[in-house]
């Protein structure tokens, strides 16, 4: 695999600040630019844009959100895996 150097400019603040994120993650610069780039080809699309998918399960959840007496709720995980394994069995 050859090496290859990409130059940009960014604002200094903003890059002070991405350095220190990068930190907190264990992560530099350069690794946190190539796992960027590496979703970016792996999805072929830009990693921080929602796909259709995700806007459409955002949509859900504001409307689930906004009329709650719509839908049933669980008090626990267990209890909902039941409901779904009796719902598999009628």
């Amino acid at each position: 695999m050859s090496i290859s150097t990409i130059s940009i400019r960014v604002d200094s603040e903003l890059k002070r600040k991405a350095q220190q994120v990068c930190k907190k993650m264990g992560l530099n610069m350069t690794s946190a630019i190539e796992l960027f780039l590496n979703n970016t080809v792996k999805d072929e699309e830009l990693p921080l844009i929602p796909n259709k998918e995700t806007i459409e399960a955002l949509k859900e959840y504001e409307e689930m959100k906004n009329n709650p007496e719509k839908y049933k709720r669980y008090s626990s995980f267990k209890e909902a895996m039941k409901d779904v394994f009796e719902e598999e069995n009628v």
